[in-house]
């Protein structure tokens, strides 16, 4: 398998960033204008946003990770990975069907359908 699926989260994780930053630059200023700690409160779109530049970062965590593990190993990434890809953007397109979930649906395909190579050892047990 070609090692693509930890570099595609990582750009769709910046493209979500920077998405973030231009569509909500003004509530992330006001963010920074208050001081940071506790700025949420009880405004729902404070949180909107403090949770939509999260879950980018997030996904650029999960995909260095996954990065990682596609360079250190010759075989293929656990299915699991691919299942929780899946069921995350199954259920983000299904809430949001006008929404960036839709290029979660490629790299979590990939890794169900790459049969290629043997698995990987369990981490645990």
């Amino acid at each position: 398998m070609k090692k693509w699926v930890g570099p595609w989260l990582i750009g769709v994780s910046v493209i979500h960033t920077v998405l973030a930053l231009a569509v909500f630059g003004q509530v992330l200023a006001s963010i920074v204008r208050r001081g940071i700690f506790n700025t949420v409160g009880a405004d729902p779109m404070t949180a909107a946003v403090v949770w939509f530049v999260l879950f980018g970062a997030m996904l650029f965590i999960c995909g260095l990770a996954v990065a990682a593990l596609e360079s250190s190993s010759a075989n293929r990434l656990p299915s699991s990975i691919g299942w929780g890809l899946l069921a995350m953007a199954i259920v983000g397109a299904t809430l949001m069907p006008a929404s960036g979930f839709w290029l979660v649906f490629p790299p979590a395909i990939a890794l169900l359908l790459n049969k290629a190579k043997g698995s990987v050892k369990p981490l645990i047990g």
